[in-house]
């Protein structure tokens, strides 16, 4: 295998038809297991299954991280969270652990300065402050709030609309996302957008609508498995809700609709089914990095699967692209690559290594980090959710995903070769993302 650190190009050749609007939405928590479609009626998420059904679903998509922070930060900048100085998680407490570099360019300003308007709904973390402030960093609208607000519920919570700071005690969270959403759709709706909605459903602290909750109870689940299908289910109707008002407004067929959640699904409120992947979220087995990810460009992409490895880093190249973005000069290279020739069914694309990194505070690589080439994946063993203490002597894991999708069993005795060359890029790529997250 041929490590690969080098910057992978950015085609910007105008797109063949009119540059779309985009709505990227983000769910937080969200399991690939979540999607009713794909999980035998264990839940209610038709808007979801519509947007599969009529896009391009990937079955090896990941998120950068296994937490939410640096998920964020990779969607946004196209580059590996470490580079970003985004690798924890409490803004509050580690701010300058959580905090998008300045020197950082994001897909919202490559966004504004190709003359689109940009607006964020919802969950930003990504940093605290004026200077991360969304309106600083290529958001010309903000609706939402940071990411670690204390006390907040989906009954009562704070907001920031434009830099003004608003209670909320009359809504329920979700809803109220979702009816902002529209708002924004509406008012933009003869001119070029890109709208990230990035629901909190359902990360915690758990919380939805009584008698939605009751029906997943009456199925047998738990209160808190059940109260997760719930809160799922309500921000999936405000998903329809808002492909209706595409569909009402004549701009379904010129708006890419992509849906994503930021990592797997959550260990504290307990297990719940993820079609058996290994880990949840914190980890770096498939249970705590595999997403859902649907593209739906009506009349442009024709629906289907796709095979093909997609990753955070690869969103950036490819909206450049098919929005014939032009990349601010001040923009650092990034590491993902565009996946329009794969959403076109053209050809699936020669997967180049992707790899992962988290641990709370600084990096330590030696803890959760894995790297994926091809059909292998080579992982060193997650520790804690905490703080670790001290460097980990754990012994990697080598897996075969085609023959093992569930990392079942460790191959490494089998393959020492094979685990030499993977350990040495997972190295190699460790000490050249930890060299640029300490920059000046």
């Amino acid at each position: 295998m041929g490590l690969c650190l080098g910057v992978l190009p950015i085609r910007a050749a105008a797109p063949a038809a009119p540059p779309p609007n985009v709505i990227l939405i983000v769910a937080d928590d969200f399991a690939v297991g979540d999607v009713a479609a794909f999980n035998g009626g264990r839940t209610r998420t038709p808007a979801i299954d519509r947007l599969a059904a009529e896009g391009v679903w990937f079955h090896a998509a990941y998120s950068a991280s296994a937490v939410c922070a640096p998920a964020r930060a990779a969607i946004y900048t196209g580059r590996y969270p470490h580079r970003t100085g985004v690798v924890s998680l409490d803004l509050n407490r580690e701010p300058e652990l959580t905090r998008l570099r300045l020197d950082e360019v994001t897909i919202a300003d490559a966004f504004r300065a190709g003359g689109y308007v940009t607006g964020l709904i919802g969950k930003w973390h990504t940093g605290a402050g004026e200077q991360w402030h969304p309106l600083r960093r290529g958001f010309a609208e903000f609706e939402g709030f940071s990411g670690s607000e204390p006390k907040m519920t989906y009954f009562a919570y704070p907001l920031d609309v434009q830099g003004r700071r608003i209670e909320v005690a009359d809504k329920y969270l979700t809803d109220d996302l979702s009816a902002r959403a529209l708002g924004f759709v509406r008012r933009h709706r003869d001119r070029p957008f890109f709208l990230n909605l990035c629901h909190y459903a359902p990360h915690r602290p758990l919380g939805a609508p009584a008698d939605v909750v009751a029906r997943y109870r009456a199925q047998g689940h738990d209160e808190k498995i059940a109260t997760i299908y719930a809160m799922n289910e309500v921000m999936d109707r405000g998903l329809g809700e808002l492909l209706a008002e595409l569909d009402r407004l004549d701009l379904t067929s010129r708006t890419l609709v992509i849906f994503t959640s930021d990592n797997g699904p959550d260990p504290i409120p307990g297990p719940r089914f993820n079609h058996g992947l290994r880990g949840m979220k914190y980890e770096v087995h498939e249970g705590g990095i595999r997403v859902p990810l649907i593209f739906r460009w009506t009349g442009r992409f024709a629906p289907g699967s796709r095979q093909a490895v997609a990753h955070f880093i690869d969103f950036f190249p490819t909206l450049v692209e098919l929005c014939g973005l032009r990349v601010p000069l001040a923009a650092r290279p990034r590491d993902g690559a565009s996946l329009v020739p794969v959403l076109a069914g053209e050809r699936d694309r020669t997967d180049t290594p992707r790899f992962w990194q988290w641990n709370r505070a600084n990096p330590d690589y030696t803890h959760n980090a894995a790297v994926r080439d091809g059909p292998w994946k080579l992982v060193r063993p997650f520790v804690t959710r905490n703080v670790p203490e001290g460097a980990s002597t754990a012994a990697p894991m080598l897996y075969h995903l085609p023959t093992d999708p569930f990392e079942t069993t460790d191959v490494a005795a089998q393959h020492p070769e094979r685990v030499a060359r993977l350990r040495a890029a997972l190295d190699a790529w460790s000490s050249e993302i930890e060299r640029e997250r300490q920059r000046p």
